[in-house]
C-alpha cells in the first residue's frame, strides 16, 4: 500500500498544490509555520475523513474561500483508488471513491491505513484520559469499520441522553424516555467496551518487546484497560446511576469515561513516570500501532511523522528510523541534519516555503 500523489485546492495555506510521492521516504523540510504539517493533515483527512487536530471543515478551508478540495491517488494490492474529498463551510463534506460518492465514512476506511505521529503524541501518557481514548478509537476505527459504527452510535446516544437529562429539569414528564436511551446506550456501549478490551490484549502482545528494545531491556511496559464499567455490569450500573445523573445532568457511567493505564515495572507512569519514561512509552505505543496494522491488513500502513525527531534523543531517533525502513513515510522537519547523521536513506525531498513546495534536489 502506498500513496502515489495528492492534489490540494484552497486547503489551509495552499491555493493549489500537486505532489507525487516516493514509495519509501519523503521528507518535507522548512521553517516553522510554512505549511509542512498541512500536507500531512490533508493526507490523514483524505484517508480517514478526520483531521488529526480535530479541526472542523470550515477551519481547514483557505481563508476567504468557501470550499476546498483534496484528491489522493492510492495503490493497494495492485489496484488504483482515487479518493476525492470536497470540503464546504456550511455543509457536510462530500467523498467519492473512483468517482462514486460514498454515504458513510466507514466505506473509506481500509483503502489506506495511516499512522500519524506528532509531538503532541509524546504527551499522550501525561495528558488526560481523552487523549488515550482517542488513540484507542482512531486505531480501532481504521482496523474495524463496525467499531466506527458502534462508537458513532454510542456517542450520539450519550449526547441525546445528556440533552434529555437537562430537559427533564423543566419537563419531568419525559422521564419515561430515559430508559429507552439507556437500553440503546448499553447495546452500543457493550460492543465498544469489548472491542477496546480485545485491542489492549493484542497491544500488550506487541508492546512488551518494542519497549524492551527501546530501553535496552531495563524496563518492562504493560498497558491496562481501565473501563468505566465492565460490559457485563453496564446495564445494572447505568440504572443505579440514574438519580445521580439526573442531579448532575450528565451521564456518569460508560466507555466515554474509559482510560488506559501504563505501568513501567509496575509503576503508573501517568502519575509517577519521568518525562523520559512517558515519551518512551508513547513511542512504544505508536510503533506498536504500526505492527498491529501490518498484522491486521497483511500490508504496511503509511506513516506520517510530524516533526517528531527533534523531540527524541539520539538513541530513540535511531530506533524509530530503523523501524520504518520498509514503510512509505512522510516526514516533516526543519532540517536534514538528523537524517544525514544517521545515514538514513531519503528517497524524495521537498522544501516548503510559505505555502509553496519545491524539489531542491532529487535525493541526498
Amino acid at each position: 500500500m502506498f500513496i502515489e500523489s495528492i492534489q490540494l485546492k484552497n486547503f489551509r495555506n495552499y491555493k493549489t498544490l500537486e505532489m507525487e510521492f516516493d514509495r519509501e521516504t519523503n521528507i518535507f523540510y522548512g521553517d516553522n509555520a510554512q505549511g509542512k504539517t498541512n500536507i500531512l493533515e490533508a493526507v490523514y483527512l483524505c484517508g480517514t475523513t478526520k483531521s488529526h487536530k480535530g479541526s472542523k471543515d470550515k477551519e481547514i478551508i483557505r481563508f476567504g474561500q468557501d470550499e476546498a478540495h483534496i484528491r489522493m491517488n492510492v495503490k493497494k494490492d495492485g489496484l488504483s483508488y482515487k479518493i476525492d474529498m470536497h470540503l464546504k463551510k456550511n455543509k457536510a463534506k462530500g467523498v467519492a471513491i473512483n468517482g462514486i460518492p460514498i454515504r458513510k465514512a466507514r466505506e473509506l476506511f481500509g483503502i489506506v491505513n495511516l499512522v500519524f505521529f506528532s509531538p503532541e503524541d509524546l504527551n499522550i501518557i501525561k495528558n488526560g484520559p481523552g487523549e488515550r481514548r482517542h488513540f484507542l478509537d482512531m486505531e480501532l476505527c481504521q482496523l474495524d469499520p463496525l467499531y466506527l459504527m458502534d462508537l458513532a452510535g454510542y456517542n450520539h446516544i450519550v449526547n441525546q441522553r445528556n440533552k434529555l437529562l437537562k430537559d427533564l429539569y423543566l419537563n419531568p414528564g419525559l422521564r419515561d424516555t430515559l430508559d429507552i436511551w439507556d437500553m440503546q446506550m448499553v447495546q452500543y456501549g457493550t460492543k465498544v467496551i469489548e472491542k477496546r478490551r480485545r485491542f489492549v490484549e493484542e497491544l500488550n502482545e506487541v508492546i512488551h518487546g518494542i519497549h524492551g528494545n527501546l530501553t535496552g531491556g531495563h524496563e518492562q511496559l504493560e498497558v491496562l484497560y481501565e473501563p468505566s464499567v465492565k460490559s457485563e455490569d453496564f446495564e445494572r450500573e447505568l440504572a443505579r446511576s440514574q438519580e445521580r445523573d439526573l442531579r448532575m445532568k450528565l451521564t456518569s457511567v460508560g466507555p466515554h469515561r474509559d482510560d488506559l493505564c501504563l505501568l513501567a515495572d509496575g509503576i503508573d507512569i501517568r502519575k509517577y513516570g519521568s518525562q523520559g519514561q512517558q515519551r518512551t512509552a508513547a513511542l512504544s505505543l505508536k510503533l506498536s500501532e504500526i505492527y498491529l496494522v501490518k498484522k491486521k491488513i497483511r500490508d504496511t500502513p503509511v506513516l506520517l511523522l510530524d516533526d517528531v525527531l527533534s523531540e527524541l534523543d539520539s538513541n530513540r531517533q535511531t530506533y524509530l528510523l530503523d523501524s520504518i525502513h520498509d514503510i512509505q513515510t512522510l516526514i516533516t522537519c526543519t532540517g536534514l541534519d538528523d537524517f544525514i547523521s544517521h545515514q538514513f536513506r531519503i528517497n524524495k525531498v521537498f522544501q516548503v516555503v510559505k505555502g509553496e513546495v519545491y524539489i531542491p534536489f532529487k535525493n541526498v
